[in-house]
């Protein structure tokens, strides 16, 4: 018997489940709550660790093993996993393709994503051209770009359209998620009219801060920020490392 299963209960915020099944038992819905940020960002490493599974014929795993796969602790993320209200059988683990289906339906990726990329730069090519998006719950469905002489030619499968036709390739392909790989000084007139265009989820890889109203949703990637917080964490490890040697030279 697995023992976090074992311990779970009531105070892990575990539901009945019904027996033999690792499903919520009948007329139990699963207390669905606000996820917070980083309990957020660990379940989209959870559902990768299950895809991953599921490739591999895996049918149940226990949440020392999910834990392991994901490169957190058991308790993490069985508190994680308490925001979604449903949980493994006791002794028997996590149904692999039932909990991949809880994570995908909490994070929204059982809805139909349409993605339009606004940049057909490098970056803006290579996400148009990523296969794995479509496996993922996301189809880019348009790519704009300024510069004609990138007008017409086709990445991914999408002819590159020209900036100036956006909103109403915006209304053409039911796009309702977009992705912004434009230099900072363009980024906030494109923001203002995809938002004018309906779109409330944004993407921004544009090195500077996008002003939208409340019911926008915008996530900024910044690569050197990124970088910068590795080079942080490369230094500490650095430092603690010559500071165990120099322990070691002394106690000899």
């Amino acid at each position: 018997m697995d023992p976090d299963e074992a311990r779970s209960g009531e105070a892990a915020g575990l539901q009945p489940v019904a027996a033999g099944t690792g499903r919520p038992a009948a007329g139990t819905a699963g207390s669905k709550r606000h996820i917070p940020p980083a309990s957020l960002a660990r379940l989209t490493i959870y559902l990768r660790a299950l895809s991953v599974m599921l490739t591999d014929g895996i049918e149940r795993v226990s949440s020392e093993e999910l834990a392991e796969a994901a490169g957190v602790n058991s308790p993490m993320l069985r508190k994680d996993l308490s925001y979604l209200g449903s949980y493994g059988t006791r002794g028997v683990g996590y149904d692999v393709s039932y909990l991949s289906g809880q994570i995908s339906a909490a994070l929204g990726l059982t809805l139909n994503w349409r993605v339009a990329i606004v940049g057909a730069g490098n970056l803006g090519r290579a996400l148009a051209g990523y296969p794995g998006f479509g496996t993922r719950g996301f189809e880019v469905v348009a790519l704009f770009d300024a510069d004609q002489t990138m007008i017409g030619q086709e990445v991914g499968g999408l002819k590159i359209r020209p900036v100036s036709a956006l909103e109403a390739e915006l209304e053409k392909t039911e796009a309702n998620m977009a992705v912004l790989s434009v230099p900072a000084e363009v980024a906030q007139e494109l923001c203002d009219r995809l938002v004018a265009s309906g779109i409330t989820s944004i993407l921004s890889f544009a090195p500077v801060v996008l002003q939208a109203p409340k019911n926008v949703q915008i996530r900024k990637v910044d690569m050197a920020t990124e970088l910068q917080i590795l080079a942080y964490h490369a230094q500490r490890a650095q430092v603690s490392e010559i500071a165990s040697d120099a322990r070691a030279r002394l106690a000899r």
